[in-house]
């Protein structure tokens, strides 16, 4: 398995950005698919973004197309979400975690989660 930890959350008004991070902890960050999931109060875990071990591909929710952009760098075991254009509906605890590869791309791996990163958008 591989533990990572989120931040970069925090408050922001709507129309804002910010960029959460994920470190992870081990030598076999690079041959994990990950992902970053959501969960607003009240609400179920949902999937928001992924991306393959290499970088090459990307997948996103319908609703964050065009706003959120997600990122790697294997050499320092880390993982980015680039979130413009915030909304309050963004509201959530955002998590990452290594996913499946290929079209269950949206599917978390293991299920364990992390403490998340709030990120609070206000209108």
């Amino acid at each position: 398995q591989v533990e990572v930890v989120e931040s970069g959350g925090g408050l922001v008004q709507a129309g804002g950005s910010l960029e959460l991070s994920c470190t992870a902890y081990g030598r076999t960050f690079s041959t994990y698919a990950m992902g970053w999931f959501r969960q607003a109060p009240g609400k179920e875990r949902e999937f928001v973004a992924a991306i393959s071990w290499s970088g090459g591909s990307k997948y996103y929710a319908d609703f964050v197309k065009g706003r959120f952009t997600i990122a790697r760098d294997n050499g320092q075991n880390t993982m980015s979400l680039r979130m413009n254009n915030l909304k309050p509906e963004d509201t959530a605890i955002y998590y990452c975690t290594a996913v499946h590869h290929g079209t269950n791309y949206d599917r978390p791996l293991y299920g364990d989660w992390g403490p998340g990163t709030q990120v609070t958008v206000s209108s």
